[in-house]
């Protein structure tokens, strides 16, 4: 999966309405191209056990060296939190 296809899945699920938005991307000097998809488990900080997500990585840091991943959840697409270790 691309970064784009899950892009439009979230949006279509009706969930995270400002995390793709061209302002909030452009607030944090951020692209779709610096995106990427990868498939994982995590512990999420709910205390869930492992749950199946989808991991948004940045390839490259953006200002403030920001490089987080965002999480999404493979059953609803609702985003998540991995559990800081």
């Amino acid at each position: 999966m691309t970064s784009s296809e899950l892009k439009y899945k979230i949006e279509q699920a009706g969930h995270e309405p400002y995390f793709f938005s061209r302002d909030t991307m452009r607030f944090f000097g951020d692209r779709m191209s610096n995106y990427g998809v990868r498939e994982t488990v995590i512990t999420t900080n709910m205390g869930e056990t492992e749950i199946a997500v989808y991991e948004l990585y940045r390839r490259r840091p953006v200002k403030h060296g920001l490089r987080d991943s965002a999480y999404f959840r493979k059953d609803t697409l609702e985003r998540c939190f991995k559990e800081r270790e």
